[in-house]
Formats: C-alpha cells, sequence, structure tokens
C-alpha cells in the first residue's frame, strides 16, 4: 500500500468568500491563500451547512448534517460562570453529539496520529471524538489574554496574541511529525476574522484605509443598521462587550461606521492569512510539503451590513457562502471548480478517500474526488439548514423552505428564491411570483426529498 498522505485541515471563523484574493477580491491582502489556491483546487462555489459556529464545526468533523449530528443545535454556552455572565467555556465530556464515527476517528482508524490546534467549539471534548492530543483555546472569541488547555491539563496564559501563540505550536507540531513514523491529521482552527475586531496587533487593525474597502452594491451605507452601536461594540468585542459588559468597550472611535468596521475586518483576515503562511513555510522547511493535503475553508461567513444584516445564521450568501481550495501536490493539479456547488459535509468523505479508506456509511457528504482530478460531480447542489428552515443551494440559485418549530415541517411555500446568475446581490426574491417556476418546482422537490431522508439526531 502507498504511503498515506499527511493531513492538515485548517479552518477559519467568519469569513466569506468574497473577502479573499483568489476570489476576486482586489483590495484584500491574503497572499498564502491566493498561493494555495493556485498550487491546488479552488472551489469556486462552497458553502457552508449551516451558518452557525459550532454547527458548522461539527457537520465538518462528523460528516453529517446538523440535524443528524447534534439534532439540530446551532450555538451552545457550554457552561458560564456565576451570575449573569454567559461566557462560552470548555465542552461537556461524554458525548450527546457526533455518536458516529468521527473525520478524525476514521483517519485514526487508518494508522493517523490525529490532533487539534486552536479554536474548538464543538459540544464534547477533542479525545471524545477521535483526536489523540489537542491544545484548545477556553474562551472562543479573545486574541490577548486567552486562556489554553493541553489535553485537559492546568489552564495556562501564553504571553502575547493567541494567533500568534498557536501559529507557533503549529510550527512546533509539524518539525516534530517530520521525525515520526506514520502519518498525521491536523485540524488547525484559526478564530479570526471572527471578532473582536478590535482586539488584534495595532498593524492588522489599522492595515487598510476604510475608504479603500469596498462595499457590496446590497449594503445601505445611508442607512443605519438596527441596533447599530450595539453590534459595533460586539464586533469590536466580543464577549467583554455582551456578557462582561466592561466599561471601555462602550466606547467607539468617532465616526465609526461600517467602512470602518469592514476595514477592520480585512485587517484581522490578513491577520489570519500570515498564520496560515506559517502553516505553509513550516510544510515546505519540514520537507513535507509534497505529501500532505492541505484544506482551507471557514466555518461560515459574515454579513457586515448586507441586505441590512449582521454576523451570520442566515441562508444569504453573505452568510453561507465560504472559499474551500485543496492543495495536495502529489496527486492533484491545480484548477478551479466552477460547474458544482460543494459544501462543508463533504469535506471528511473527500479526505477518507484520499487517505485510501472506506467512508463510513453513515456519512451525508459526497467526496469531492471526482471533481479534484477534473470531473464532474454527482451531485451539483448543496443544502442549507438554519435554525428556522432549510434550503439548497445550485449552481445558479438559492431556495430556502421556512420550518415550524415544534413539527419541524417544512412550509408549503418558500421564504427566499434567487436567481443568483442575474441577481448575484440577492435583491429580488423571487418567492411567490410565479417567475422561473421550473427551476422552483425542482429546488422545491430535492428541499423536500433531503428532509425526508436526512434523519434528526434520537429521532426514532
Amino acid at each position: 500500500m502507498p504511503e498515506r498522505p499527511n493531513i492538515v485541515l485548517c479552518i477559519c471563523d467568519q469569513l466569506r468568500a468574497f473577502e479573499v484574493g483568489c476570489y476576486g477580491n482586489a483590495v484584500i491582502r491574503t497572499p498564502n491563500i491566493d498561493r494555495l489556491a493556485r498550487e491546488g483546487v479552488r472551489f469556486e462555489q462552497t458553502v457552508t451547512n449551516f451558518p452557525v459556529c459550532m454547527a458548522a464545526r461539527s457537520v465538518l468533523l462528523s460528516g453529517q448534517y446538523n440535524r443528524t449530528c447534534t439534532g439540530g443545535v446551532s450555538n451552545v454556552a457550554y457552561q458560564t460562570w456565576a451570575g449573569d455572565c454567559a461566557m462560552p467555556e470548555y465542552p461537556v465530556h461524554g458525548r450527546p453529539h457526533l455518536r458516529d464515527q468521527t473525520l478524525p476517528e476514521a483517519l485514526r482508524a487508518l494508522g493517523y496520529h490525529t490532533s487539534v490546534i486552536g479554536k474548538w467549539h464543538v459540544h464534547s471534548w477533542p479525545n471524545d471524538v477521535g483526536f489523540d492530543d489537542y491544545l484548545i483555546p477556553r474562551v472562543h472569541h479573545c486574541h490577548s489574554g486567552q486562556s489554553f488547555t493541553r489535553d485537559g491539563g492546568p489552564e495556562f496564559v501564553p504571553e502575547g496574541w493567541s494567533v500568534d501563540f498557536e501559529a507557533a505550536e503549529v510550527e512546533r507540531f509539524v518539525a516534530e511529525q517530520a521525525r515520526a513514523d506514520g502519518p498525521f491529521f491536523l485540524y488547525y482552527s484559526i478564530s479570526p476574522p471572527h471578532c473582536p475586531v478590535a482586539d488584534a496587533p495595532e498593524r492588522y487593525r489599522l492595515m487598510y484605509p476604510p475608504a479603500d474597502v469596498p462595499i457590496r452594491p446590497n449594503v445601505d451605507l445611508g442607512r443605519p443598521l438596527p441596533n447599530q452601536d450595539y453590534w459595533f461594540r460586539v464586533y469590536r468585542w466580543d464577549f467583554r462587550h455582551y456578557s462582561l459588559r466592561l466599561p471601555y468597550t462602550d466606547d467607539l472611535p468617532e465616526d465609526y461606521g461600517l467602512r470602518e468596521l469592514i476595514a477592520e475586518y480585512y485587517g484581522m483576515t490578513t491577520w489570519m492569512d500570515d498564520a496560515v503562511g506559517r502553516m505553509l513555510t513550516a510544510l515546505d522547511d519540514a520537507g513535507l510539503a509534497e505529501s500532505t493535503i492541505v484544506v482551507f475553508t471557514s466555518d461560515h461567513g459574515d454579513n457586515l451590513g448586507s441586505l441590512g444584516l449582521v454576523q451570520k445564521g442566515g441562508p444569504n450568501g453573505e452568510a453561507v457562502r465560504i472559499p474551500l481550495v485543496m492543495r495536495y501536490p502529489r496527486q492533484i493539479e491545480p484548477r478551479a471548480v466552477t460547474d458544482s456547488v460543494a459544501s462543508l459535509v463533504d469535506i471528511a468523505p473527500t479526505l477518507i478517500e484520499l487517505a485510501d479508506g472506506r467512508v463510513p456509511p453513515a456519512m451525508h457528504g459526497q467526496s469531492l474526488v471526482p471533481a479534484l482530478r477534473g470531473m464532474s460531480l454527482a451531485r451539483a447542489h448543496a443544502f442549507i439548514e438554519t435554525g428556522n428552515g432549510a434550503g439548497v443551494r445550485t449552481p445558479t440559485h438559492l431556495y430556502f423552505l421556512p420550518m415550524t418549530p415544534d413539527t419541524r415541517s417544512l412550509a408549503e411555500t418558500p421564504s427566499r428564491f434567487h436567481d443568483l446568475v442575474r441577481d448575484p446581490y440577492e435583491l429580488a426574491d423571487l418567492s411567490g411570483t410565479g417567475e422561473q417556476d421550473a427551476a422552483a418546482r425542482y429546488c422545491d422537490a430535492v428541499v423536500r426529498e433531503w428532509d425526508r431522508a436526512t434523519p434528526w439526531l434520537g429521532a426514532s
């Protein structure tokens, strides 16, 4: 049997595809992700299957849709401090979610050493779902004063920025693995560009002049966002504002608006890209680049004012469309895949197949290996869940049906239907207009069939 490839699955948090150079943004500086795209396969159209942090990461590691791997849970504040503070902390012991064989478990059965470095945000501890060792932060969203645990040991707070500390740990891990026997699987999770965008080195915060950042046509700069100042404070300081209410987080810079927020988001993205570059350099220096599969993606996007929305959670493009790049020099020729929609649920079966393993039958995703090799995929569309419905994203359309929470039944008519070729910014909802009826009937049928075929966790 040929030597199995090493695997690095690198995920960042809250990065939409529109803010990456290789996806067409001429202002943002993401040279390392762009390098991966030049040297590997870039999926032009990729979506998250559930546009919220914990749900998306659970899908990624389980290869199952969220309703099956978590029972429909989106985010969980696992434990809380006393009082009214709901700051998310460490996960829980046991396995309430991700009950079937996960990606790390499947790879470990093939002889892989499995490790986590960086943000976790899955309900169970890493060792409960297949990881041999881990270094994870306590708090999901802060970049200074961050507490870590290594393999469940005593908490410690490293000096400096958590993003840089984790990048150094990745460099150390790769150097050690170059001397080890057997392949490794590293799940490297980088928190930026997720907020807090103000909790970052000044050189990144001030890297982009606000006047230079492009504004999407579905952003109305002349109309304040609902509860705008509150959301700006959350973007800048995250839980230190919405939970701890620290006084300094009430202060906004003078004339702070969406342009200023997006400029800081751009800086966070470049900070994240620099961490990706350190990982790629470590692989180069260790002589492992040729024998390592590198996957880069994000858990979900960020609305940043598009359609008057903030953060994520809905089925619109800014929240669901994410980058996906895969590089494996031994087997994959550089190309762009433009004729199908990939999604997070597809990554686990893809990596298991590339490792010459057998994909567990409980996994829902389709392997993207045919597309990596220049062929068409069996299914060109991808399914999206949210807390209140389900939909499908085809290469040309978005179709979304609301769901009744108590009965989990889909509505008779869609709440959103967009022709993304003619209306890429989703400004013209075709729901109820009778337009493009054939496309609507097709989308409706595939969503309802997916809904019937995809079980809920714990359902009899």
